[in-house]
């Protein structure tokens, strides 16, 4: 009984971790565009002050 409570408990955990994992990687890349996109307005800007 408590290794099948153990053995779901962890499934849980693992299963859990793994989306939030996943969620993660994406929220980077998309904050990772979202910096590149910043930095060619910026370059852009300085290329038309010269």
């Amino acid at each position: 009984m408590i290794k099948r409570i153990f053995a779901l408990l962890l499934a849980a955990l693992l299963f859990v971790g793994f989306f939030g994992t996943l969620a993660g990687c994406n929220t980077v890349a998309g904050a990772g565009q979202d910096i590149e996109q910043g930095g060619k307005a910026i370059k852009d800007e300085a290329r038309e002050k010269r």
